[in-house]
């Protein structure tokens, strides 16, 4: 298998095709650059071309293909990265007219992903993603190999068919056999997402572009609210830093609780293979009974990088979920804060400006259908006054002849569950 790991200074030209003008054009390019920043590769030049439809064969003109190899020349690059997935033969052609490393921007999220996959279920991930990017592309990827021989049938083979086929069927079976890994590890994740709805916790998710501060968010949460608490997540500025779904419990201060989620950020024109595989770490939103999705407020460009977080979770078929916007980073740009307008708050993670008013902004949200009650419960029945200890927002507590009266706000469901103590 190729090893497409990026060392430390590589020099690469970045291509892209504006088809019909596309009004985020601008950005996808300067996203790439980021991208490639993100794999240590520094950006020396940049092409792009105005096209009805990208070229078949070699993605961009063949007149551009020569302004390509002469700046790639002219800056001393070593390798040229496209804006796209470029398919097998687009590949195999530019690297023959350019004589060079081509690279497209599924292979470098890959590789960032890669880079920073953590968990054993992340590092499957990726590593399925790869497996399914390189089975079409073997032929390209193995100019060593050529086609010898042909004829019908098998008998007339040449060694580098075989040795394709051989290659192929080797990485079809990786690609099931790490799927069969992942299928346990997605049980278990199922399991431990069962246990937690039993114990009736509402679940928040946090969902977002990729760096618009979603870790900072949960560990500014976490630490204010459960101090004692080590279980930080990885926060820093850059790509990807977050790639696995981690779940934190905040207990506020009035005695109710909920499970905070952190999940993978979002980014334009995410791979297939990769929303594909990660698909089960994305299976936490659609549980959620509530998403907070963090903005990136002093990114210019923030409302273009809402949208494509809002179509990655149509395509994973989140559509109902209420949600409510947090505008991250407001201390970078010229804004009063922190600020509440219904559904959306403007605060600054980093500096722990606003998040008291984000916490009341969910509470208002999940806690809604929370009833007020009283309960006289049994002495005898002592299980159940810790359960509601635990399970609810206890007013206050007075022992009665008869028993514990407690003064309760919980869920529904939980009222039903003792409906025989309700006063």
């Amino acid at each position: 298998m190729e090893d497409f790991t990026m060392e430390q200074q590589q020099k690469a030209i970045v291509v892209g095709v504006n088809v019909k003008h596309q009004e985020d054009f601008e950005y996808s390019m300067e996203e790439l650059r980021n991208l490639s920043s993100a794999c240590h590769v520094e950006v020396v030049g940049q092409l792009v071309q105005n096209l009805e439809r990208v070229n078949n064969s070699h993605y961009i003109g063949k007149g551009k293909v020569q302004e390509v190899k002469a700046l790639y020349d002219m800056q001393e690059a070593n390798m040229v990265i496209f804006n796209d997935e470029l398919s097998p033969s687009q590949i195999r052609n530019l690297e023959a007219e350019l004589q060079c490393k081509v690279i497209d921007r599924t292979i470098l999220i890959l590789d960032i992903f890669e880079k920073r996959a953590k968990t054993r279920e992340a590092q499957l991930q990726v590593e399925v993603a790869q497996l399914q990017y390189m089975l079409p592309r073997l032929i390209g990827l193995r100019e060593s190999l050529g086609r010898q021989g042909g004829g019908v049938g098998t008998k007339n083979k040449g060694a580098g068919e075989t040795k394709l086929e051989l290659d192929r069927r080797r990485i079809e079976d990786k690609i099931s056999a790490l799927n069969k890994e992942l299928e346990i590890l997605v049980s278990q994740r199922q399991t431990q997402r069962k246990k937690r709805q039993r114990n009736e916790l509402p679940v928040v998710s946090l969902v977002g572009y990729t760096n618009a501060g979603k870790s900072t968010i949960m560990n500014a949460l976490v630490q204010s609210l459960s101090p004692s608490s080590e279980k930080l997540v990885f926060e820093k500025d850059m790509l990807f830093a977050t790639l696995e779904t981690s779940v934190r419990k905040i207990r506020l201060k009035d005695n109710k609780s909920f499970l905070l989620t952190d999940t993978v950020g979002f980014v334009s024109k995410l791979p297939h293979h990769l929303v594909k595989a990660f698909r089960s770490t994305l299976e936490e939103v659609a549980e959620a009974d509530l998403l907070v999705h963090v903005i990136d407020y002093s990114n210019p460009e923030y409302e273009n990088l809402m949208e494509i977080t809002d179509t990655t979770l149509q395509e994973i078929g989140i559509t109902d979920i209420e949600t409510i916007l947090a505008y991250n980073k407001c201390d970078m740009v010229d804004c009063t804060i922190p600020v509440v307008k219904e559904r959306s708050i403007y605060l600054a993670a980093k500096p722990r400006v606003g998040l008291s008013e984000l916490v009341d902004v969910i509470s208002s949200h999940i806690f809604k259908d929370y009833i007020h009650c009283e309960m006289i419960i049994p002495y005898e029945q002592g299980q159940v006054v810790s359960y509601l200890n635990e399970h609810a927002h206890v007013i206050s507590t007075v022992y009665d002849p008869e028993g514990t009266r407690l003064n309760i706000e919980c869920r529904p469901m939980v009222v039903e569950k003792y409906r025989e103590y309700v006063v």
